[in-house]
């Protein structure tokens, strides 16, 4: 078992049976609000490590963005197979260039 299926399993079990003193449970009983709060957090972070800090550095806060993000995925019912249909269905797509923009215009 790969460590984001593992890390998965496990917040989704905490979800299902809340732990005394969890942080994964303190996550879901603060609710949504609280989980986008540290996925937001915790984005930051990652962008302020890949600026100013060690590969190391970096590397444990893509950990903490990658925990976050699979409560929220927990939270709202998407599984890893959802994100890896979605990442296969976008692999599929030739030349996946965006179209350009059109002008802003002044009303």
């Amino acid at each position: 078992m790969k460590a984001l299926e593992r890390d998965y399993q496990t917040v989704v079990e905490r979800k299902a049976n809340p732990e005394e003193g969890s942080y994964t449970t303190y996550l879901y009983n603060k609710g949504l609000e609280k989980i986008l709060k540290k996925v937001g957090e915790e984005s930051t972070e990652v962008v302020v490590a890949a600026l100013s800090q060690s590969k190391e550095e970096l590397i444990g806060e893509i950990c903490d963005l990658s925990y976050h993000v699979l409560v929220l995925m927990a939270e709202k019912g998407i599984t890893l197979d959802d994100v890896e249909a979605e990442l296969d269905r976008r692999a599929e797509k030739q030349h996946n260039l965006k179209a350009e923009r059109k002008p802003i215009v002044n009303r």
